[in-house]
């Protein structure tokens, strides 16, 4: 599971004179007109990113509409509802060193790709950038990327921006190979603060994440709660803990999650203690430098 990345003197990924561009991969499923709407967005671009959709189980029709409108784009189909994995299935299917997450209601803005492979060139320890997300309408930023951009952690490793531990998928690009080596997205948490993980094992392998203001992406969620919202986020926030966290500090952080106010917080205990088996048959404790790096997180939010 754990896979170093190459020193500053090795070959990288992408190292000729100009990197190719990020794939972008996009889950989807029963949201055709947000859809359709995203990839009309991307190909405006000047620059032509490969994109890959992958739609789980939608039944409106999603997947006739993309051949019909754009027939020359790369469609994979799951023929069951598989969450943030969907991804996974993009990254293995792109034949591009860089991949860059998108949502079906989020895009690039122009050149960013371009920018995000050229700093992946010039920083060969980089495995992962979170962009800076524009929300729109109104041109807002995520409040999470103003989080990352006050990033109270520090690196060793050379970064193109804060260091940070976490992302969000609906504007990141990562190196194809670090997330595969990774696992990608976990097969069993669905949507809901399913970044963390992935961004934990990329840290805990040595790869280096920055948030990177310079690399704009734009996003436009529906309003109100998702369905994956409460329970479901903190169900993975538990597994998170379980999976990766020294046994006191997970029985600490789960009394902190769930008792600390939380209304989520019995439902997503039950939910959560459901998948203890696997788990347990899956936990792997993260390095040192790691976990300190969590609790400073902690101690600051």
């Amino acid at each position: 599971m754990r896979h170093l990345p190459p020193s500053a003197a090795e070959p990288v990924e992408g190292s000729d004179r100009q990197s190719p561009l990020p794939t972008i991969v996009i889950a989807t499923r029963n949201r055709r007109p947000r859809l359709l709407a995203t990839l009309t967005r991307l190909e405006r671009l000047a620059e032509r990113p490969p994109v890959v959709v992958v739609d789980h189980a939608s039944t409106d029709g999603t997947v006739s509409a993309i051949s019909e409108r754009f027939p020359d784009l790369k469609v994979i189909q799951s023929p069951r509802n598989i969450g943030s994995a969907a991804r996974t299935l993009g990254v293995e299917a792109a034949d591009t060193p860089l991949i860059a997450f998108s949502d079906d209601d989020s895009w690039w803005a122009p050149d960013a790709l371009r920018r995000a492979a050229d700093l992946f060139k010039a920083y060969p320890r980089l495995g992962l950038i979170a962009a800076r997300i524009l929300v729109e309408p109104d041109g807002r930023l995520d409040p999470t990327c103003a989080a990352m951009r006050d990033s109270p952690l520090r690196s060793d490793i050379p970064l193109p921006g804060p260091p940070v531990l976490g992302f969000l998928a609906c504007g990141a690009v990562a190196r194809r190979s670090a997330v595969l080596a990774c696992g990608g997205f976990h097969a069993r948490y669905g949507f809901g603060g399913e970044e963390h993980l992935l961004a934990v094992d990329l840290t805990s392998a040595g790869w280096g994440l920055a948030y990177v203001d310079e690399v704009v992406a734009h996003h436009e969620p529906e309003s109100g709660p998702r369905s994956w919202q409460g329970t479901d986020e903190l169900r993975n926030k538990l597994w998170s803990t379980w999976l990766r966290r020294p046994l006191a500090r997970a029985a600490r952080r789960t009394l902190e999650l769930t008792i600390d106010g939380n209304r989520h917080g019995v439902s997503a205990l039950v939910a959560a203690m459901r998948g203890l088996p696997w788990v347990l048959r899956e936990r792997r404790v993260i390095p040192e430098d790691v976990e300190r790096s969590l609790r400073l997180l902690e101690r600051a939010s």
